[in-house]
């Protein structure tokens, strides 16, 4: 586990393919219950539209000959998309500002369509659509702005090489997909050619990986990641590819329930999609306070937060997600030392279920962050009263601790998502 994606603490993932010309799926209002069996049908990441277009009778597909006509394939869509509008400087310049210390954009998802000029297929944006490699453009501009630059792949489906009935349940993930050599030497070509050209600080797989690349062969996972580790000393993998290697753990659209021992990511997009999904409004988005304590709660049980926005096809960011992630930014700008280069405290919280987290930073000092500042008062843990009677602070300006650990909190901070409350020096268990 490389110390700089411990210390980074946020980054953006960026969902862009063909999937976003379409860009639609069914979404879902928090609480809406869907039956386990018309998940699939039903499917709510905009990013599966090749697959559930193929579902008969689904929403997608009923959009989709509607939209395009009968007779069209999702394939079909390649030519016709465009980027005119997208900007890869203003992009990172955009994740930079917003507190992000690291980008994943995704190479290929699970349609195989591939983002870079590759030399092993065709359905490339290099040579169908935009005609331009858009990997390769992000990663200059992501390096221009400071961002570590990260890479997702999808290394065990690939429905544009693959011959199999559309998947419908959470069997069929795994069971529906190619495990032949042939297609495990193309996965390892692929990602090869992704470490050969960019030296990407993260490798973001999915799903998992075919088993005839398990093994100890030449295009084994063992020799890609002896090659990436070679070339990238400080990279770090996740926890999807099906063998027992791993940087770090990812938990989708969740969170840990306390501090763990493993450092890990939560994932989640700004939506209930992660690919553009024009079918979103506010209703489906996470609300303002609601990130910040997100990301807080997240660094306060030892993970970092990858979240994720979705272009619209021509390039385009959906302003609504911007406005987010720029509220987001705005918070860290100013209490950005109680998030970035932490570890989690012994306890995240204290006393337990109290609306507050704890993080230490690297020179010693406890943050005690308040994600309630409008109830006007917050509680210090029984064991830190002592201390933080005499040392704590909101920022420069002194806290006044009464000997029940009670604070109250500044009006000018009341109106926060989360405030920090600094406590010095740290008790020890930093993890």
């Amino acid at each position: 586990m490389p110390s700089w994606y411990r210390d980074a603490k946020f980054g953006v993932f960026v969902h862009w393919g063909l999937y976003s010309i379409p860009g639609w799926a069914q979404p879902r209002l928090p609480g809406e219950h869907v039956p386990v069996e018309l998940e699939y049908h039903h499917h709510q990441y905009a990013e599966w539209y090749a697959n559930t277009v193929r579902i008969p009778g689904s929403p997608t597909r009923l959009l989709h000959e509607r939209e395009y006509g009968v007779g069209t394939s999702y394939e079909d869509l390649a030519d016709s998309w465009t980027v005119e509008k997208f900007d890869p400087r203003q992009w990172m310049r955009l994740f930079a500002d917003c507190g992000a210390r690291y980008v994943v954009p995704t190479a290929k998802h699970h349609d195989g369509f591939c983002l870079w000029d590759t030399a092993t297929t065709s359905f490339s944006s290099a040579r169908r659509g935009p005609r331009r490699d858009l990997i390769a453009e992000l990663a200059g501009a992501a390096r221009q702005a400071g961002l570590r630059f990260g890479l997702y792949f999808s290394g065990a489906l690939d429905w544009h090489v693959s011959d199999f009935a559309p998947i419908r349940s959470a069997t069929d993930l795994f069971t529906l997909r190619r495990n032949d050599e042939a297609f495990a030497r193309y996965s390892f070509d692929q990602v090869t050619e992704l470490i050969g050209r960019h030296a990407p600080d993260v490798l973001w797989n999915d799903v998992d990986w075919p088993d005839s690349g398990k093994a100890t062969d030449s295009f084994s996972l063992r020799a890609l990641f002896e090659r990436y580790y070679e070339q990238v000393p400080d990279g770090v993998v996740n926890d999807r590819w099906g063998v027992p290697h791993l940087g770090y753990r990812t938990r989708e659209y969740h969170s840990e329930e306390r501090v763990t021992p493993w450092v890990w990511e939560a994932t989640r997009g700004l939506g209930t999609s992660f690919g553009y999904n024009r079918a979103e409004d506010d209703r489906h988005l996470i609300g303002h306070g609601e990130l910040v304590r997100l990301l807080v709660d997240t660094v306060a049980k030892n993970g970092n937060l990858l979240l994720n926005i979705g272009p619209r096809a021509d390039g385009s960011l959906p302003e609504a997600q911007v406005a987010r992630l720029r509220h987001l930014g705005d918070w860290l700008k100013s209490h950005g030392d109680a998030i970035y280069g932490t570890r989690p405290w012994a306890r995240y919280a204290e006393p337990v279920g109290a609306p507050v987290r704890y993080t230490v930073s690297p020179d010693g000092v406890l943050n005690l962050i308040a994600m309630d500042p409008a109830a006007g008062w917050v509680r210090v843990a029984e064991d830190l009263v002592e201390s933080a009677r005499a040392t704590a602070s909101w920022g420069d300006v002194p806290a006044v601790v009464d000997a029940s650990g009670h604070v109250a909190i500044p009006p000018g901070l009341r109106g926060l998502p989360a405030a920090v409350l600094t406590l010095r020096p740290a008790h020890p268990g930093a993890a």
